[in-house]
């Protein structure tokens, strides 16, 4: 089972800097990716607005996802599908690697239409959806509900987040203390206390530790 993941960015006609957005996505991917070393390929611009990545499990694809959403600045943000199913290489003139195609594909791609949809009705915080390829039986559609629910209350409180509170719960996620934080944003050990509390950062540190249990 391979899990596939496709970024696609929100907004990018709206960036007054397309160029210096860019660089900003890049630059917290190689962070993330650093922090958190989980890809089987690390995501890479492929066409247009989308980067694409692969994942050994839903759960390194479901936490390198969170700690991406918690490191982006504000104003420059991905939607993310992830699909479950089979990926492979069609060859290809104008690639030696040739094009990576498959219903793992296929599936991440129906899952970013579905946050569209999302966020244009009942969810405009959503950011996040799985879908699993018809032919995949592990993990099976209860398994892919419960995740989707999972993400759906996830994607609400991220999305509710400033940009410093962001960056606390990153650190937090990466087991950095309290005032480990406090230091490097310059303020109080208890500002940062009174700041995660408030946010529901700690239900998203825990539930990233659940996810990481099987790294």
């Amino acid at each position: 089972m391979t899990i596939a993941v496709t970024a696609d960015i929100i907004g990018s006609r709206q960036f007054v800097d397309r160029a210096e957005a860019q660089r900003a996505f890049d630059e917290t991917i190689a962070r993330v990716e650093g922090d958190y070393p989980v890809a089987t390929q690390g995501l890479r611009p492929t066409v247009g607005d989308e980067q694409q990545a692969t994942y050994p499990t839903l759960e390194a694809a479901l936490g390198a996802i969170l700690l991406l959403r918690l490191a982006l600045p504000d104003g420059v943000e991905f939607r993310y599908g992830i699909g479950i199913g089979a990926v492979g290489r069609v060859p290809s003139a104008a690639s030696a690697q040739g094009i990576s195609d498959g219903p793992g594909w296929w599936a991440a791609r129906s899952a970013i239409e579905h946050v569209e949809a999302l966020q244009k009705r009942s969810a405009p915080q959503a950011r996040s959806w799985i879908v699993a390829h018809e032919n995949v039986q592990d993990p099976g559609p209860d398994a892919v509900r419960w995740a989707n629910s999972y993400l759906l209350t996830r994607d609400e409180i991220v999305g509710a987040m400033s940009e410093r509170v962001r960056r606390l719960t990153y650190g937090r996620c990466l087991s950095q203390t309290q005032s480990q934080l406090a230091a490097g944003e310059g303020i109080t050990q208890s500002a940062v206390s009174q700041s995660l509390s408030t946010s529901g950062a700690a239900a998203i540190v825990e539930g990233f530790r659940v996810l990481d249990l099987k790294r």
